[in-house]
């Protein structure tokens, strides 16, 4: 009995031994795992970040035909490579085709970006989409152009009334401030050609009291119909002595008017640059024409899509600047990297 009793104590003792080794080796597990834990609570933190992955803003712009939006891309893409966020840049074939601009308008909205830059061809058409724009806190930014409606809180472009007014002083200077002048524009709707087309017209009213304005005639941009109304104002004012392109595609319809009509005594001046325009200042043909800067204005409408993104404070007009330029001063330093080809 005594052996047996003995035998079951010793029995007992070594599994209370066993049993109580068993818990002291699993309890480091709850510390083990607890490691873990800390790791995977870390990892989230970055998600706390505010705004979306990746930023998109896209450019509608009036055109895409003309060198002078090409130099505008250029700067735009600038902006978004040194912000580090995505762009895209299209406008319509022609600067008539307002409906074209506003399936574009529509399709850009419809990405949901997180602001949006406009050149609007026609403001009052552009309406219902900025209300939409508004209504889905996606701040839009006018460049150009710009949109006359009190949605877009920033314009980036040229003071194209200025400008226009610096064109005509100068062709007034030209003809000897009496004569006729005739001016074919691209259009009659968006803020640049009504600016151009005032600015020119009202500065020759009120400081030229000599000099004649006739009827201003519309080429819609394209080459051909500017060409056929520069030909409509010649023929019927033989005597006109300076004509002024109020765009790129207007002043091509210009030079092509005068040449087919052989008028070699006709003063031309223009606006903006482009090979066409270049060559023809250098060779004397035209007498100078302003020039904004068009990589200058799409960085800067860029910057300031990027600020208003953020909930930063743009200025109501930011304004990028012109140059009145010839054959003299085209190759000056502050001349020179505006032009473009």
């Amino acid at each position: 009995m005594k052996k047996s009793l003995v035998l079951g104590l010793a029995l007992s003792l070594v599994m209370g031994l066993s049993t109580g080794c068993g818990q002291k080796a699993a309890a480091p597990a709850p510390e083990s795992s607890k490691e873990p834990a800390k790791t995977e609570a870390a990892a989230p933190a970055p998600a706390e970040t505010t705004g979306p992955e990746k930023i998109y803003i896209p450019l509608v712009s009036k055109g895409f035909q003309h060198q002078y939006w090409q130099a505008v891309k250029l700067g735009a893409e600038k902006a978004a490579s040194e912000l580090g966020i995505e762009i895209s840049f299209e406008g319509p074939e022609t600067e008539a085709m307002v409906d074209k601009q506003l399936d574009m308008l529509q399709a850009a909205l419809a990405k949901k970006p997180q602001a949006l830059c406009l050149a609007a061809l026609d403001s009052k058409a552009a309406t219902p989409y900025l209300e939409k724009a508004e209504a889905a806190g996606i701040p839009v930014i006018g460049f150009d152009s710009g949109v006359d409606s009190p949605i877009v809180k920033t314009t980036c472009a040229t003071d194209n009334y200025a400008a226009a007014s610096e064109v005509a002083r100068h062709l007034a200077e030209l003809i000897g401030k009496e004569g006729k002048v005739g001016l074919i524009v691209h259009d009659q709707t968006s803020k640049t050609g009504i600016d151009r087309r005032d600015g020119f017209v009202e500065t020759m009213q009120k400081e030229f009291p000599n000099i004649e304005v006739v009827p201003v005639q519309y080429g819609e941009g394209d080459h051909a119909k500017s060409t056929e109304a520069a030909k409509a104002i010649l023929t019927a004012n033989p005597d006109i002595k300076g004509m002024f392109g109020a765009n790129e595609g207007s002043m091509a319809g210009v030079m092509n008017a005068a040449k087919e009509l052989n008028k070699t005594d006709l003063v031309m001046v223009g606006f903006d640059s482009g090979k066409l325009l270049l060559d023809a200042i250098k060779a004397g043909t035209v007498a100078g024409a302003v020039s904004q800067d068009p990589v200058g204005m799409g960085y800067a409408a860029v910057q300031a899509a990027y600020k208003a993104y953020k909930g930063e404070t743009n200025p109501e007009f930011i304004d990028t600047g012109f140059k009145w330029y010839d054959k003299t001063n085209m190759d000056a330093e502050d001349i020179k990297p505006i032009l473009y080809e």
